[in-house]
């Protein structure tokens, strides 16, 4: 029986989970229907895909304004109000009579993207021991790999058979099935003890916590990076037809499932060394998809594989900026939200500066590799400076182990 309950699946963690499965699908399943929707609001193309770079620039400004705001209140009250927030974004682009107000909608709904991820995590980290953190944390992420793998085809097929409206109701009830489960599965805690709220800003500038987020910037613009033009390359250089390419991207999104089980598992069991080790596989797999994206046999391989070890990296990341910064890990946690994304724009724009330069539809791979080198760049030494920092003992501040059962957070 004692087992038993070290070992089982906090229910919460489901509650969270599905929580971001939803809102990933919120993200993701827009992406299909904006032919649709453009036509319905009488509006081009490039303004109908505001709707999705108006909602990535909100989850950054909501994953540290919005977090930094709710760090110091009750986190399942807090949990319960973002979903609600949620819930009222997705209603307004289910009914929306105008495009202003549909990316109104959007903003409201993106606002609690990164806060929901960022609390979320502490919260899902604080319902199991401290040596299975990570892989708490990346079970709650689970639902986020997963709306990456359906998200598209999802909200593509139900807005194409019923009307794109009927994708954001859908989301919608996914929001109040995600409500009541918080309620229900997600203990209440006290309230986190806190200096106040410029003293938890103040974390930020902690140079291990700043390493950390540079190193979340650099990872997720590598992979992001060669992400968003995929497409591209799997039909101008691979000579894949356009009716492969979900499928491909299917295959993709599995691996980002699998890479975010594994990643969390590892960080658990060696948190720096596994993430160096995994970053360094990002690296040679963007390096080995851009020397064969020529050869059909070698893609489906790499595609894979840049699914599977780019998302590994996410629970250790997310892990790794709490760790130092555990008397605030709720700012620090919605920072490092915010980084991904900064990351994600980073990598999409460097990306589109290679192709307009004429480098063609690879360079995009090789520009992520370079972010993954220069991510390892930063993470070694700061790796280094932590382990020397903590075997004189120099605080909790800096102090970070391969082995997260040795340190207590604070919460």
């Amino acid at each position: 029986m004692t087992q038993q309950k070290t070992t089982a699946l906090p229910a919460g963690l489901i509650a969270l989970a599905l929580g971001g499965f939803g809102i990933g699908l919120t993200e993701f399943g827009i992406v299909g229907l904006l032919p649709e929707i453009a036509t319905d609001f009488a509006v081009s193309e490039s303004v109908a895909g505001h709707l999705v770079s108006g909602y990535a620039l909100s989850v950054a400004v909501g994953a540290i304004a919005l977090t930094a705001a709710v760090s110091r209140r009750e986190r399942k009250g807090v949990l319960v109000g973002l979903v609600v927030l949620f819930i009222i974004g997705n209603l307004i682009s289910a009914i929306a009579p105008t495009y202003a107000i549909m990316l109104i909608g959007r903003i409201i709904a993106a606002l609690c993207h990164g806060a929901f991820f960022g609390v979320g995590a502490v919260v899902a980290a604080d319902m199991v021991p401290a040596h299975r953190r990570a892989g708490a944390i990346s079970l709650m992420f689970a639902g986020l790999t997963v709306a990456n793998v359906v998200g598209i085809p999802f909200g593509t097929f139900v807005g194409q058979q019923y009307g794109w409206r009927a994708t954001f109701w859908a989301i919608t009830v996914i929001g109040v099935i995600t409500l009541a489960g918080i309620q229900l599965l997600v203990k209440r805690s006290p309230a986190p003890e806190s200096k106040g709220l410029l003293s938890e800003i103040g974390v930020l500038r902690r140079p291990q916590v700043l390493l950390s987020a540079a190193v979340s910037i650099l990872t997720f613009g590598g992979l992001v990076g060669a992400y968003t033009y995929i497409a591209f390359t799997l039909v101008e250089v691979t000579g894949f037809g356009v009716a492969a390419v979900p499928w491909l991207l299917l295959l993709f999104g599995v691996g980002t499932f699998i890479g975010n089980l594994i990643g969390g598992r590892l960080a658990d069991r060696a948190l720096d060394r596994s993430l160096l080790i995994v970053i360094a596989l990002l690296a040679v797999v963007l390096v080995v998809f851009a020397l064969t994206a020529a050869s059909i046999w070698a893609t489906l391989v790499t595609i894979f594989l840049l699914g599977t070890v780019g998302f590994a990296t996410a629970p250790g990341l997310q892990l790794r900026v709490m760790r130092f910064a555990g008397d605030a890990p709720t700012v620090a946690s919605g920072a490092n939200i915010a980084a991904l994304n900064v990351g994600n724009a980073l990598g999409a724009w460097l990306g589109g500066v290679t192709i307009a330069a004429g480098l063609g539809f690879v360079s995009p791979l090789w520009v992520g590799a370079g972010l993954a080198v220069a991510a390892l760049l930063v993470l070694l030494p700061a790796s280094i400076a932590a382990a020397s920092a903590e075997s004189r003992d120099a605080g909790p501040d800096v102090s970070v182990d391969a082995n997260p059962a040795r340190e207590q957070q604070p919460h």
